[in-house]
């Protein structure tokens, strides 16, 4: 809401600060930290009491896990959420679409892993909701995200695919771009649920991907930095660096209470949430293939887990002594710091390459 004092700046010298996106992503940020810090203890210590046993760990996976994950209190996006969609409301333009094509989806996968955590909870088992009926309701939302996208895109960006390193080259899939866009936000939202395995192990990564995603989304908005750098000018998507700012600082705040020994999981509702979000923006930029570089690592989670299943089934062996890769690390006697922190390393290098492609072309 606080966008709109801009309209005052002519009277007010004062606010024309509003008018600057680097303000108000900044403004978004420390918004979205420090209600993540000032209500984050609460949100633990209610979800401790309510949830007793907490999130059920896997008998099937790493034993320690039995020792140090067992107990915690899931859900523990519920806190990002709420920090992450107060920065936004207050910070940004709510009359552009993208922002609520994104809000859309993070609110959306939000609330099905909300409802899967619920259920793992009051059952006590790994279960949850359904795959297919998941799946299914994920891809509607994204579905109906990518819809909103391509009524706001330039004229002949509608339903086009942009290629990296490559000047003035785009694909017109046709309709086909909604279920490439779909499946670009489902899958991004599934593969950071993945990845979601150790204390601090995704929500660094989300974040190292929402700060390229947020200079992104800022370059290709602005009609001056994308004539230099040769990138197609998608207007209106420079709002979407205030959504990245509010996914930061409140992945920051969390980050304070999930840091090693964590004092709670970020759970479903939170790694369904923030992967589909990211995947969204990669849509709303025309960046879906640069996602798949700057999200490498989550990728890397998710193509784990596939040939391990796929293999299994086919051959009945294993390629990885346990997917998703996280925990084969762990199997060879990494230990969990060792492994956070080097895929850490690993997320930052990607989001490194992911960026140099804005300039080589």
């Amino acid at each position: 809401m606080l966008y709109f004092l801009q309209q005052f700046a002519d009277a007010f010298p004062v606010f024309n600060v509003f008018r600057y996106l680097s303000f108000r992503t900044g403004g978004a940020i420390i918004t979205a930290l420090f209600f993540v810090f000032l209500f984050g203890p609460g949100m633990v210590n209610s979800l401790r009491i309510r949830q007793g046993k907490g999130q059920p760990i896997r008998e099937d996976g790493p034993q320690s896990h039995l020792l140090t994950k067992k107990g915690k209190p899931t859900m523990g996006g519920l806190m990002i959420l709420s920090g992450a969609l107060v920065s936004i409301l207050l910070w940004a333009d709510l009359s552009n679409m993208y922002v609520w094509a994104v809000l859309l989806v993070t609110t959306g996968f939000g609330l099905v892993g909300f409802y899967d955590d619920y259920l793992k909870v009051k059952h006590q088992n790994h279960k949850g909701f359904g795959g297919r009926a998941r799946l299914a309701i994920e891809s509607v939302i994204a579905i109906a995200a990518c819809i909103i996208i391509a009524s706001q895109a330039p004229a002949g960006y509608e339903n086009a695919l942009l290629l990296p390193f490559v000047k003035d080259l785009a694909l017109n899939l046709g309709l086909f771009f909604f279920i490439f866009g779909a499946f670009v936000i489902v899958g991004a939202g599934n593969a950071v649920n993945l990845t979601d395995g150790l204390d601090g192990l995704a929500i660094v990564p989300v974040m190292i991907a929402a700060s390229a995603f947020g200079l992104i989304a800022y370059l290709v908005g602005n009609q001056v930095y994308s004539d230099y750098l040769f990138l197609n000018f998608v207007p209106g998507t420079g709002e979407l660096s205030i959504v990245c700012g509010a996914l930061i600082g409140a992945g920051l705040g969390f980050l304070w209470f999930n840091a090693p020994p964590a004092q709670i999981i970020m759970g479903d509702t939170g790694s369904l949430s923030l992967g589909g979000a990211l995947g969204t923006i990669a849509v709303a930029t025309k960046h879906e293939l640069v996602m798949a570089i700057v999200g490498g690592l989550f990728v890397l989670e998710a193509v784990s887990v596939i040939v391990q299943v796929v293999s299994f089934r086919l051959t009945g062996k294993r390629v990885f002594k346990m997917a998703p890769i996280h925990h084969h690390f762990e199997h060879l006697g990494w230990t969990e710091s060792q492994i956070v922190i080097r895929f850490w390393i690993i997320a930052m290098v990607l989001a490194l390459i992911g960026l140099s492609s804005l300039k080589l072309r």
